[in-house]
């Protein structure tokens, strides 16, 4: 009966939940889901890092190449981040071209990024006007389940963190670049950005980590992106219903605490994965 209830009428059969403050999947509506990351995973890349949040799952791989830094930027390297929605982590994907959902969060990426200053791409200059390296970070979701910004973010942070680039010098006679693989060094990380998202029910009942089925029937979303100085980095709203100011800052005072929870969980796996 309760299937069949959903099946028709699946927006009143969740309101019934939330009426007595907690979510179908058995959460409060401050609770996110299990949250679970494996860093190093790709031995092929740089850095890597898998993310499971609940069922959502998120791979993000980072390869680092040399180049020529632009004319109009000498000492600054490159980070070039991209996400990918294949047609296998949910049905609402199609193979082909990135979607509008990808190029957003590849936007979004991005300007977490920049915004956050998590790296200074004058760290990644080698030689100024000559040489530079290049960060390919790719993004990619094995599973959709909703959330996948926080998932993207926390992988992406989780793959720099794992980065060890090689000892490059020029050599003055020739010209050249020499690569020394034996000494290799981890990229320096500035900040560490961390986002939480939540959905709003109804214009005014905020819920945190939605779940796919959770975003669909959500008047709107929004997601805050924190270091862990507590600093703003980046406010997330594409459209939907609009936040009072109280909310927003329930929202912030929230995700200052996840940030707590996230950047816990990092430290704490690349401590038991560091050689003693």
């Amino acid at each position: 009966m309760a299937a069949a209830f959903k099946t028709v009428e699946p927006l009143e059969y969740y309101r019934r939940f939330l009426k007595e403050n907690c979510r179908p999947d058995g959460r409060e509506l401050g609770e996110f889901r299990t949250t679970t990351v494996n860093i190093g995973s790709i031995t092929t890349a740089d850095g890597s890092a898998l993310v499971k949040l609940g069922n959502t799952t998120v791979i993000c791989g980072v390869k680092a190449e040399l180049a020529a830094p632009a004319v109009d930027s000498a000492n600054k390297g490159y980070i070039v981040p991209n996400v990918e929605l294949p047609s296998l982590c949910a049905e609402r994907f199609r193979s082909g071209p990135p979607g509008e959902e990808a190029q957003a969060a590849s936007q979004f990426i991005a300007d977490v990024i920049e915004n956050s200053q998590m790296i200074v791409k004058e760290d990644l200059c080698i030689a100024n006007g000559k040489l530079a390296w290049v960060l390919y970070c790719d993004i990619i979701c094995l599973d959709y389940d909703g959330n996948l910004l926080d998932a993207s973010v926390f992988a992406l942070l989780a793959a720099l963190k794992n980065v060890q680039l090689p000892l490059v010098t020029i050599n003055e006679e020739t010209g050249l670049s020499e690569v020394n693989l034996k000494q290799k060094n981890p990229l320096i990380i500035r900040k560490h950005p961390v986002a939480t998202s939540f959905a709003v029910f109804d214009d005014t009942l905020l819920i945190v980590d939605p779940t796919a089925e959770e975003e669909d029937l959500a008047t709107g979303t929004v997601t805050i992106v924190t270091d862990e100085e507590g600093r703003l980095c980046s406010v997330h709203k594409p459209g939907g219903s609009p936040l009072t100011g109280a909310k927003l800052q329930d929202c912030i005072t929230r995700a200052i605490t996840r940030h707590k929870e996230v950047k816990k969980l990092i430290d704490k796996v690349i401590k038991s994965i560091t050689p003693k």
